[in-house]
């Protein structure tokens, strides 16, 4: 693959949005740390890894990469984009959150009141991240691309409604798993919902919106500027 001006403009355009991305999903990561350490009850989404890893010793964050591949399939399915950001979420997500919980930097909360500050302010931050990293287009993460193609084939209900439902469904795959919801259950089932729109729409952001470019395109864009001449360099002669 010949490096031409267009090709190097290209993989410096990627390279800053799969960083932009990056670190949108370590922030995502820290703000699922905090919701389990809120210790309150676990959100839909990691009670489902909690009771992965509960029957197979893994850790929390390799169990939400196994089951980020499953819904990897999943998006396939529902033929959305599947590109960088999804894997970069498969991976970057869980081993943030072992990161985090490795560091120890935030205690178990005891009182109640600190369990609901965590819990609310992981929410908060978790959708902060998801703004960072959707915004970049480089296709969604599993989870978010499954939401973002729920919304899309229901584009009269708030993407944050459709969220809810989700969240719901997999909370009773989390109860026959064995972990059971709590108070922190219900403030992600409802508040996850209510602080994504609240979250977005502060940033006048609309997920349905963004063209997201899978792995396919993102191969060709780089065969096509590969392939494009140096104009600084006289044309061979014919």
């Amino acid at each position: 693959m010949h490096c031409t001006p267009s090709l190097v403009r290209l993989l410096r355009d990627r390279s800053v949005r799969s960083l932009l991305a990056a670190f949108g999903l370590a922030v995502y990561g820290f703000g699922t740390y905090l919701q389990i350490q809120a210790s309150i009850g676990l959100s839909p989404w990691n009670a489902l890894s909690q009771g992965v890893a509960d029957h197979t010793g893994w850790s929390f964050g390799n169990a939400s990469i196994f089951i980020s591949l499953l819904v990897i399939v999943a998006d396939l399915l529902l033929r959305e984009p599947i590109g960088l950001g999804t894997i970069l979420d498969a991976l970057v997500v869980g081993w943030s959150i072992d990161f985090f919980a490795w560091t120890q930097w935030v205690p178990v909360a005891q009182s109640l009141g600190v369990q609901l500050l965590l819990m609310v302010a992981g929410l908060v931050i978790m959708f902060v991240g998801a703004y960072f990293y959707m915004k970049q287009g480089l296709s969604c993460g599993p989870r978010d691309a499954m939401l973002v193609a729920l919304g899309k084939r229901i584009p009269r209900i708030s993407i944050g409604l459709i969220n809810i439902a989700l969240l719901a469904a997999v909370l009773v795959a989390s109860i026959l798993l064995g972990v059971l919801p709590g108070l922190g259950t219900v403030i992600a089932i409802v508040g996850n919902g209510v602080i994504m729109d609240l979250v977005f729409k502060c940033f006048r952001f609309e997920p349905r919106s963004v063209c997201h470019e899978n792995l396919f395109q993102t191969w060709r864009a780089l065969l096509a500027a590969a392939k494009e001449s140096d104009p600084a360099q006289p044309a061979s002669p014919s």
